[in-house]
C-alpha cells in the first residue's frame, strides 16, 4: 500500500484529469435553466441519496443563502429577489413516511407532487445514474412538466438520457464523482451571485 501522500497525489493527478474533461457547454446549460427558473420565479427542487443527499442539501444552501453575498443587512434582507430552492432529502419525516407506507423509490417522487408545478426545475444527482428513486422522480417531473438537469457519472445510467441537461463525470469512482458534483455546485452558485452583484451594481 502506497504512503498517505503518495495516495493523495494521485488521487489529486486523476481528479484533475476527470476536472479536465468536464462538459462545460452543459454546465452552461444547466446555468441557463437555473437562471430562467429565477427569473420566473420559479421553484427549484434537489434530490439524491447517501453523498448526494449531502451534496443536494450543501446546492440548496448556496442557491438561498450563497447567491445573497456574505454581508446581507441585520434583517436579512438582499440587495436582489432569492432564489427558491428546496432539497427533498431534508424532510426525514415524510421521506421515511412513504418509504414505510409504500416503498423507498417514492420518497422523492410524492413529495415532488406537493410541491412541485409546471415550470419548475428538478436537480437529480445520482453517482451511478440509476438510483431508482431517483429516477422514479425524474420521471414523476417530466410528466408534470418540470425541467430536470441530471448531475451523474459512471456513464450517465439512465438519468443522462432522461434529463433535459446532464453534466455526466467522467469517472466510474465514487469519490471523484462526488468531488465534482460539488465543485459544480460552487462554480454554478458563484457564478450566480457574481453576475447578480454585477447586474445590481451597474442598475
Amino acid at each position: 500500500m502506497k504512503r498517505a501522500n503518495e495516495f493523495a497525489k494521485q488521487y489529486l493527478r486523476d481528479l484533475k484529469t476527470v476536472l479536465d474533461k468536464l462538459p462545460l457547454d452543459a454546465v452552461e446549460q444547466m446555468v441557463a435553466i437555473i437562471e430562467a427558473a429565477y427569473a420566473q420565479g420559479r421553484q427549484i427542487f434537489i434530490i439524491g441519496n447517501g453523498g448526494s443527499a449531502a451534496t443536494a442539501s450543501h446546492m440548496m444552501n448556496d442557491l438561498c443563502r450563497g447567491t445573497l453575498g456574505h454581508n446581507p443587512d441585520k434583517q436579512g434582507s438582499s440587495r436582489w429577489p432569492r432564489f427558491r430552492a428546496i432539497s427533498l432529502t431534508d424532510n426525514v419525516p415524510l421521506m421515511t413516511a412513504w418509504a414505510n407506507d409504500t416503498d423507498y423509490s417514492r420518497v422523492f417522487s410524492e413529495p415532488l407532487k406537493n410541491l412541485a408545478g409546471r415550470g419548475d426545475v428538478l436537480i437529480a444527482i445520482s453517482a451511478s445514474g440509476n438510483s431508482p428513486n431517483v429516477i422514479v422522480a425524474v420521471e414523476a417531473a417530466k410528466q408534470m412538466g418540470l425541467q430536470v438537469v441530471g448531475l451523474a457519472g459512471f456513464g450517465g445510467g439512465e438519468l443522462a438520457k432522461l434529463a433535459d441537461v446532464a453534466i455526466v463525470v467522467s469517472s466510474d469512482e465514487y469519490g471523484p464523482v462526488e468531488d465534482v458534483h460539488m465543485i459544480l455546485d460552487h462554480i454554478i452558485t458563484r457564478y450566480l451571485y457574481e453576475k447578480l452583484k454585477e447586474a445590481h451594481a451597474n442598475g
